[in-house]
């Protein structure tokens, strides 16, 4: 896993990498199940296309969600 993580955006081939947008996962799996087919789709977690744009993730260690995140981002930048 860390090599993936640590690939340079620079040097990635957009077609290499999943479409996120082409991932199917069924709901009625159980969370561990849908996040192992999620990544076996993905293949790489770190990376992928959304289109023909390329994403980059970083996860953090922490008990925040992503829309905890997202709300004190727009709600940083309202005040």
């Amino acid at each position: 896993m860390e090599n993936i993580k640590n690939l340079n955006i620079q040097t990635i081939q957009p077609d290499e990498l999943a479409d996120i947008e082409k991932i199917e996962i069924d709901k009625n799996l159980p969370v561990k199940e849908r996040i192992k087919e999620f990544v076996r789709q993905i293949k790489n977690p770190y990376f992928f296309r959304c289109g023909k744009l390329i994403v980059q993730v970083e996860y953090s260690d922490t008990d925040k969600s992503i829309n905890d995140c997202l709300k004190e981002f727009i709600d940083s930048q309202i005040k």
